[in-house]
């Protein structure tokens, strides 16, 4: 099969071509074909780039107003008698859409139909930035490629296993059942992928350990997976909670918020837009919100980059000793992101102190380590870690295959999921309504 993989943004689409099925996910031969971006769109320089392996990139200049434009130029590029990959657009046999938030209605993947949409839309109140372009995305590429399954994947699903006592916040009870106020998580595409690649490097099976999984980007977050399910998570119920990111301040007291209020004479709006733009490591430093500007400026004697650096490994190491008494343990720390894979002297400095725990990395090989996958521990650490390149999207791609295949359970519209209806929303210790499934 090859499917085509969509992430589409505010302004921007992002796409990758994957052939796999069953055969090839079962001896791990999937294939990237090709690889692209549209960026700009609505600006009347619209960009397009497609990477397709053993070629030089191509690119290419429009103006480009909405995302069915944009749709329509990617496959026309794929189709491409020079440039492109496929022989006609109808070699595409299935659409994998990424959408970034299915609240309590979705713990798996499913094939979109109305009803899958209207959910979505409903999600739409709890990621107001990311859901409605989603939806735009799909939309568009279902009315260019009306007859193939069109699937959802959602970043929010991994973490549905997460029981009530993690998930729920200690406010009155009747904001969750009325608002589905609660954690959530993100990167769960992943995180789930990242679990399973680390435990297929180390010859484990999915669920039998005590995983840490830990996504350092410009947006950060960590995961703790006992036996295959995701039992904690760092973000919650938006992408600003947990660890110190780029331009995201992590977690703070809440009660700053009205304090800069008053005493700022900022408005609500100005005050979030500054806990997620303008804050983070680039807040802190005043240099970047880029680690490899921020290691190189500290190296020079920056002080306040030195305290960003510092202050961003000091939570992960927070919430690696946090994740590993939740789960009364942990065999394995599984590094990935741009910073987790790229970054020897974050790994090195979040893990610093951790010896106590059995955990000891060996440092001429996290060192050496840039940008590919291996284990960087000792021989004697009795926790492993690994760096693990992350590959969402071949999990997306690979969730259409399982969908289509009836590998995962047929998605049923629950009684109760928009946050404006929800008063019969009950928290449960720990939901059974999936399996987690391989990355």
């Amino acid at each position: 099969m090859k499917i085509l993989v969509l992430n589409s943004g505010s302004s921007s689409v992002k796409f990758q071509v994957i052939e796999t099925d069953l055969e090839r996910m079962n001896a791990h031969d999937d294939r990237t074909l090709a690889t692209g971006l549209v960026e700009k769109i609505g600006l009347d320089d619209s960009r397009l780039v497609l990477k397709v392996p053993g070629r030089n990139p191509y690119s290419d200049y429009r103006e480009i107003l909405e995302h069915r434009t944009a749709i329509e130029w990617v496959l026309r590029i794929l189709a491409d008698d020079e440039v492109g990959i496929l022989d006609s657009v109808t070699d595409v046999d299935a659409v994998g859409h990424r959408v970034v938030h299915g609240g309590e209605a979705f713990a798996s993947s499913v094939v979109i139909t109305p009803e899958v949409v209207q959910q979505i839309e409903e999600c739409s109140v709890l990621a107001p930035l990311h859901n409605p372009p989603n939806l735009r995305g799909y939309h568009a590429a279902y009315s260019a490629l009306p007859d193939v399954p069109h699937i959802a994947v959602f970043d929010t699903a991994f973490h549905q296993t997460m029981p009530a006592h993690s998930f729920l916040y200690g406010i009155p009870f009747r904001l969750y059942t009325k608002h589905a106020l609660r954690k959530y998580g993100f990167h769960g595409t992943s995180h789930r992928y990242v679990a399973f690649r680390g435990s297929q490097i180390l010859g484990w099976e999915k669920d039998e350990k005590k995983l840490i999984t830990v996504h350092l980007g410009n947006g950060c977050s960590l995961a703790a997976i006992d036996h295959g399910k995701s039992v904690d998570t760092s973000m919650g119920f938006t992408p600003l909670e947990g660890l110190l990111m780029g331009t995201r301040t992590g977690d703070m007291d809440p009660a700053i918020v009205p304090w800069l209020m008053a005493m700022e004479e900022m408005t609500l709006h100005q005050v979030n837009t500054m806990m997620n733009k303008h804050s983070g490591l680039y807040g802190v430093s005043g240099v970047s919100s880029d680690m490899r500007e921020l290691v190189d400026a500290r190296a020079d004697g920056h002080q306040r980059a030195d305290v960003a650096f510092r202050m961003f490994c000091y939570r992960v190491k927070k919430y690696i000793g946090a994740y590993a008494a939740a789960m009364g343990g942990v065999d394995a720390v599984f590094f990935t992101g741009g910073i987790g894979e790229n970054s020897p002297e974050v790994r090195e400095w979040a893990l610093e102190g951790l010896e106590f725990m059995g955990l000891e990395i060996d440092r001429p090989i996290n060192d050496s380590l840039k940008g590919g996958e291996g284990e960087i521990s000792t021989d004697e650490s009795r926790v492993k870690v690994l760096v693990v390149p992350t590959n969402e999207e071949k999990t997306i791609a690979r969730d259409v295959v399982r969908v289509l295949n009836g590998i995962m359970p047929t998605w049923e519209p629950p009684e109760t999921v928009s946050p404006s209806r929800a008063e019969s929303r009950q928290p449960i210790a720990m939901p059974t309504r999936r399996e987690p499934t391989a990355g």
